[in-house]
C-alpha cells in the first residue's frame, strides 16, 4: 500500500495527507478533485478559418494605448495583469492579443469564475470575431470542448492540462476562483503559452504572484467614456430600518430609473424582495439557488421588470442603461472593500447614463464601506490627472 504523505495529486497539486485517501486496490487518490471526473477536450485543431478582429465601434485612445501595451507583452511571451476599474471595457483590451495569437492558428481559452459571465461573454466575442469558431464550456453545457475560441468557467479548466498558447482569466478576485487553490492550479496547468489577468480589484497575492512570473501590471483608470466613477454615499439607517430602502428605491423608480438592491446572503434578498414588493411593485429577486435567475435578468434587461433584489450574483458582467444601486447592509461583515467596488461599479457604465448613484446604507460606518468610496476617490483622482493635458 503507498503512503498518502508520497502522494501528490497530478491533476490539482493537492499533497495534504488530509485530502488523500487509499482506494480499494491500495492505491491512493484525491478526495480534493474527485468531483472534477468528465472528459478532457481533446487536442487542438484550429478551424482554419482566417480570423480576423471585427469591432463594430472604436476603443477610445486609453483603451487602444492599453490594448498595444499588452499585445506587445504577450508577443514576447510575458504574462500580464490588466488593472482596470469597472466600466473600462476591460474584455475589448485582450482582443488585440486574440486577434495575434487566432491569425496563428493557435488555441485561445476565455476564462471567468461564472456561469453567467459565460453566457453574457460568448455572443459578445462572437460578434468580435465572427469568422472564428466558438464554444462556451460550463456546468452541464460540456458537449463540446474544442473551438478557436474556448469560453469557459474556471471549474472547467481541468479538462484542458497543458492546452492554451494564449489563456484570459477575467475578474480574478471573484468566487469562487479567489482564494481556490484547486482552481488556481487547473488555470496555470491548462496554460501552455501566455496568459492574460484582468481585474479591478487584484489581491496583494495575485501581485505577488505574477511578480514571480515576471509579468506585467498595466493599468486603465479611465471607463471607456471618460466619465469618472460614481462615488457612493453612505447613509446611516434611521429609526425605521429598512423603510429607508423603500423611499430611495419609490424615488428611482418615480424617476424612471431602474435598479439593483443588493443584499449580503440569499435569507436577507428574499426578505427584503418580500418587503419591497409590498410598497415598490415591479421587481424580483435574484440569487445563485434561484432556477429562474436567468429569465428574470433578461427580463430586467427588457424592461419588463423595475428592479432586482440580488446577491453578490450580480456584481459582475452585467451592463444596464441608467441603473442605480442600493447596497442593503453594506456593513455586512461578509462584504469587502473591493466586493463594495465591484457592485458600485454597475452604477454608469453606459455612454450617456455616467452619473448613476450608489447608495451604501448601513447601521455603523465599518472601515471597508469608508475603504471602497476613499479607493473609487481616489481611482477618480488619478483618471482626472491622467486626463489633463501635459505641458510641453
Amino acid at each position: 500500500m503507498e503512503r498518502t504523505e508520497d502522494f501528490t495529486c497530478p491533476r490539482c497539486g493537492n499533497s495534504d495527507p488530509d485530502g488523500i485517501g487509499i482506494g480499494p486496490t491500495g492505491k491512493p487518490y484525491c478526495r480534493i478533485c474527485l468531483q472534477y471526473d468528465g472528459r478532457e477536450a481533446p487536442a487542438f485543431t484550429p478551424s482554419g478559418q482566417r480570423i480576423q478582429l471585427s469591432l463594430t465601434y472604436p476603443l477610445s485612445p486609453a483603451q487602444r494605448t492599453v490594448s498595444n501595451q499588452v499585445l506587445a507583452a504577450v508577443t514576447k511571451g510575458q504574462p500580464v495583469l490588466i488593472k482596470a476599474v469597472t466600466g473600462a471595457g476591460k474584455t475589448e483590451l485582450v482582443y488585440a492579443a486574440m486577434e495575434h495569437f487566432l491569425s496563428r492558428g493557435l488555441a485561445v481559452g476565455f476564462a471567468t469564475p461564472r456561469k453567467d459571465v459565460v453566457i453574457e461573454l460568448e455572443p459578445r466575442i462572437h460578434e468580435a470575431f465572427p469568422m472564428a469558431t466558438i464554444t462556451s464550456v460550463y456546468g452541464e453545457h460540456t458537449q463540446v470542448l474544442s473551438a478557436d475560441i474556448i469560453v469557459l468557467t474556471t471549474h472547467q479548466l481541468y479538462r484542458y492540462p497543458n492546452y492554451f498558447d494564449l489563456l484570459i482569466l477575467d475578474e480574478i478576485d471573484a468566487f469562487p476562483y479567489a482564494g481556490n487553490q484547486v482552481l488556481k492550479h487547473f488555470f496555470r496547468r491548462s496554460v501552455k503559452g501566455v496568459y492574460i489577468l484582468l481585474s479591478a480589484t487584484p489581491s496583494q497575492t495575485d501581485l505577488e504572484e505574477l511578480e514571480k512570473d515576471k509579468g506585467a501590471v498595466i493599468t486603465l483608470d479611465i471607463r471607456y467614456h471618460g466619465q469618472p466613477l460614481p462615488v457612493p454615499q453612505i447613509r446611516l439607517y434611521g429609526p425605521f430600518g429598512k423603510l429607508d430602502i423603500i423611499a430611495c428605491l419609490r424615488d428611482f423608480l418615480s424617476a424612471g430609473k431602474p435598479c439593483f438592491v443588493f443584499a449580503p446572503t440569499i435569507s436577507r434578498v428574499r426578505r427584503l424582495a418580500d418587503l419591497l414588493r409590498l410598497f415598490c411593485p415591479g421587481g424580483a429577486s435574484v440569487d445563485s439557488q434561484d432556477p429562474d435567475r436567468e429569465r428574470k435578468i433578461a427580463d430586467f434587461k427588457a424592461g419588463k421588470l423595475s428592479y432586482l433584489v440580488c446577491t453578490a450574483v450580480l456584481e459582475r458582467g452585467v451592463t444596464v442603461r441608467d441603473l442605480q444601486v442600493i447596497v442593503a447592509d453594506a456593513d455586512h461583515p461578509i462584504y469587502d472593500a473591493a466586493a463594495l467596488i465591484q457592485i458600485a461599479g454597475r452604477a454608469g457604465r453606459k455612454s450617456g447614463y455616467e452619473d448613476g448613484e450608489v447608495i451604501f446604507f448601513c447601521h455603523r460606518e465599518e472601515p471597508w464601506v469608508k475603504e471602497a468610496v476613499s479607493t473609487i476617490e481616489e481611482t477618480n483622482h488619478h483618471a482626472a490627472m491622467q486626463s489633463v493635458p501635459k505641458k510641453i
